[in-house]
């Protein structure tokens, strides 16, 4: 079990992590979500053991996770980290990038280790191309492929999807995290991707600030967010006054409702007017106006700009 004890770090006199403290079962697939800047790449680089704490330790089996103080190459020799750069050598081919961190001694097996990581990232056929060849999607699945090398027990990956077409990154993340939970290996994401957290996570972590809001079940989080900041990080989000739907007293209590939860219905309690449809493919978002205040919702069929509808709370779309 991988164990975060209320670690802060710093790079400088001012703390970017703060008391952040939880634990990751062995073969556990953990998504760490949250805006720009938030210190989600910096807890990755702290369990790796890029840079030293200021204050809490990391463990990982009962044996400490140590920084630069303490070794001579930085990392655990148990974990691989993959940033954002890729750290990929130009001027090789991608096949021995891959194979960069594999023993020579036997070669037919170290090749066909090769061959299996490009066809986990379907880069099969860009095997012998170098790597400045390649464009920024092609380096990231190689990069992909050279961490995965050594079958590490614990995978630290930095927005791994980022640089990747859509059409490619869906059967990518399917078969990546298919193959890692088959060889039990414990995968935390920082990523600003929802997918990458509720289709594939165990459980999601949500940081604001360098603080940690939150640590629950995906779908968990998804549907009861503790706050506006971390439903919005699922898309866009309405913070309605619950007196609106309820007919309650307190002008004060509101509720956090997703778009594709409310629905058009006559009678509705929500009165909106039409300002924008965005098509969807299988659907439009639609912006409205409730009153003053800005309000998404979904709706089948495009509506007309400066039409009127009413709008109530679809008790289906809530898990």
């Amino acid at each position: 079990m991988l164990a975060v004890k209320n670690i802060s770090f710093g790079y400088t006199e001012t703390t970017i992590l703060h008391n952040i403290n939880f634990t990751v079962k062995t073969g556990q697939n953990i998504a760490v979500i949250g805006e720009s800047g938030c210190g989600k790449s910096t807890l990755l680089k702290v369990i790796y053991g890029l840079y030293d704490l200021d204050g809490g330790e990391i463990t990982y089996k009962g044996e400490t996770v140590t920084g630069p103080k303490h070794n001579l190459v930085p990392g655990m020799p148990y974990m691989k980290y993959l940033a954002q750069d890729f750290d990929l050598m130009p001027y090789t081919t991608a096949a021995e990038n891959v194979g960069s961190f594999l023993s020579n001694i036997y070669m037919e097996q170290k090749q066909q280790r090769i061959a299996e990581l490009l066809q986990i990232v379907e880069m099969e056929a860009f095997a012998d191309t170098k790597v400045k060849f390649l464009s920024g999607g092609q380096q990231q699945r190689i990069a992909l492929a050279k961490v995965l090398a050594l079958e590490p027990e614990v995978l630290l990956l930095d927005e791994p999807f980022s640089h990747i077409d859509n059409f490619r990154k869906n059967a990518l993340r399917r078969n990546l995290f298919a193959y890692l939970k088959g060889k039990n290996v414990t995968v935390i994401v920082a990523t600003h991707d929802s997918t990458d957290a509720l289709s594939f996570a165990d459980e999601t972590i949500v940081i604001k600030n360098g603080n940690m809001l939150d640590k629950a079940p995906s779908k968990k989080i998804y549907f009861n967010p503790g706050d506006k900041y971390t439903a919005s990080l699922f898309g866009e989000v309405n913070e309605i006054k619950l007196e609106l739907l309820t007919l309650t007293q307190n002008p004060d209590e509101t509720v956090l409702i997703y778009p594709h939860q409310l629905m058009v219905a006559d009678g509705g309690p929500l009165n909106v007017v039409v300002k924008q449809c965005y098509f969807k493919g299988n659907r439009y978002l639609v912006k409205g106006a409730l009153g003053r205040q800005v309000i998404f919702f979904e709706n089948q069929k495009e509506l007309a700009v400066n039409s009127e509808v009413t709008l109530a709370v679809d008790k289906n779309a809530f898990g």
